[in-house]
């Protein structure tokens, strides 16, 4: 049926092109937006016809109803719909018969005067009509909707055309970005940009993807990180820097995960984490009281509060208060043994810190639906991260949960250049992964070079759209998520 519908419609592109109609021309200048005369001119008297008022609007047809001599349609632009009016009469014989070649989903120029119909429409009464784009697909029935996500997640253009709220969701997304910029700016941040390609992959605990550079023989890693180098910033004398930008994780995907994701990471010279706890409660309630003129929105059926301050918590305290056990007492063997009984598997080489992060995973983490930071968290799990200055079986770092999901991490950074060469050679022992057996040696030179006390924080850009859109998925807040190819040649 579809293959029927392209020799259709490309049979009417070449007509148009035999009649020295170009399909496809170059430019068209719009005078006039859909939503802005549709306001304009709401008040307008039913029946009345201003013909003084000449406006060019462009965009998609959407609907077509043709009685004899005249017809009625819609087009949609990037602001809304509006109706045409259209009329043998008005239009001359030559561009009547364009009108009968147009289909729904074809680009369209319309120049005309406004008019309200008897139903209190606002329409526009085309005296000049241009075909800007053949479309020689049909678009999704729009009376069923496009409800199959494969098609809208690998057809994001679809989904845009029949689910309008879809471009509501990004252009929501695009303002919550700039409300950071905005946010960070005003407080003296300045935006960068770091490198995407490393040569070790560094920064987080992750795996990387991996390329090769044919000029210089090596290979590299797209970054899962910006951390190790907004922090070499630091050390040459920014004090204040953050970057909004792509990471790319060679893992899983699921409605929390996407292997191209983007991040807030920002770091600022002379705080501590105690400093991007403040920071973070104030980016997230900025966002929501400039965006929903409150802290409160709704996602999931679930209410949640931005408002300051929220719930502060240590990783041991929030497992004691959700399991009864209290790990911050409690020897090696004994959290074992906790852990076997709450049938969670761990590693045979598992630390006693990882196995109270895995206790918080599995049973704390679900629970936390309001915005809550977990703070104080094992050191072995944590090597970027300053010790706590009370207990060096820990480190300054907290998360930040809602809904049960991790949203943004943060620490009192190292910049102790002896501690952090240590804490490289450890974690490194413990990896699997040749590719993450390698230690960022200039890292450590720059610190040795100085670098200043410090606060950083990463804020997962698109698990907080999904909060701010109500998106159950983080495909939903992804223009185009990866997909698999449908076959090998990527159709």
């Amino acid at each position: 049926m579809e293959n029927e519908i392209f020799q259709e419609r490309a049979e009417k592109a070449n007509k148009l092109r035999e009649a020295g109609i170009n399909p496809y021309p170059y430019k068209y200048e719009p005078t006039g937006k859909t939503k802005e005369l549709t306001e304009k001119y709401k008040d307008l008297e039913i029946g009345k016809h201003l013909e003084e008022d000449i406006y060019a609007v462009a965009g998609r047809v959407m609907s077509l109803r043709e009685h004899g001599k005249s017809a009625f349609g819609h087009i949609k632009d990037g602001t809304g719909l509006l109706q045409l009016y259209f009329k043998m009469d008005l239009l001359g014989e030559k561009q009547w018969e364009l009108f009968k070649k147009l289909d729904i989903g074809d680009f369209i120029g319309a120049k005309g005067d406004i008019f309200k119909t008897r139903t209190g429409e606002v329409t526009l009464r085309v005296r000049e009509l241009t075909l800007l784009s053949k479309a020689l697909l049909p678009l999704p029935e729009k009376w069923h909707g496009l409800k199959d996500v494969e098609i809208r997640y690998r057809q994001r253009y679809l989904d845009m055309i029949a689910n309008p709220e879809v471009k509501d969701t990004f252009y929501t997304r695009s303002c919550i970005i700039k409300l950071i910029r905005k946010f960070l700016e005003e407080k003296h941040f300045l935006e960068v940009e770091t490198p995407m390609m490393h040569s070790i992959p560094g920064g987080a605990a992750a795996k990387p993807f991996k390329t090769f550079h044919n000029a210089l023989g090596i290979e590299l890693f797209m970054r899962i990180a910006p951390e190790l180098y907004l922090k070499r910033l630091l050390v040459g004398g920014f004090e204040r820097v953050f970057e909004i930008n792509r990471n790319f994780r060679n893992e899983g995907i699921s409605i929390k995960h996407n292997p191209e994701f983007t991040m807030l990471e920002l770091y600022q010279a002379y705080a501590d984490y105690n400093d991007m706890m403040d920071l973070t409660e104030e980016i997230f309630e900025y966002v929501a009281k400039n965006i929903f003129g409150t802290t409160k929105i709704v996602y999931q059926e679930k209410e949640i509060d931005f408002a300051r301050p929220w719930k502060r918590i240590s990783m041991a305290d929030a497992v004691k208060e959700v399991t009864g056990i209290d790990v911050a007492n409690l020897y090696f063997e004994d959290i074992k043994a906790a852990c076997a009984a709450k049938n969670i598997t761990t590693a045979p080489v598992a630390t006693k810190g990882q196995l109270i992060n895995e206790l918080f995973e599995k049973l704390v983490e679900p629970e936390l639906i309001q915005p809550t930071i977990i703070k104080d968290y094992p050191v072995e799990i944590s090597p970027l991260a300053k010790k706590k200055r009370d207990d060096d079986l820990l480190v300054e770092r907290f998360e930040v949960f809602i809904f049960g999901r991790e949203t943004a991490n943060a620490f009192s950074e190292l910049n102790d250049p002896v501690d952090q060469k240590a804490r490289f050679l450890k974690q490194v022992d413990h990896e699997k992964e040749a590719e993450l057996k390698k230690v960022d040696y200039d890292y450590i030179t720059a610190l040795e070079h100085g670098m200043p006390p410090a606060g950083g924080l990463g804020i997962g850009i698109d698990r907080m759209v999904m909060f701010f859109t109500n998106a159950p998925s983080i495909r939903d807040v992804i223009l185009f998520p990866q997909m698999r190819p449908k076959d090998e040649t990527g159709v």
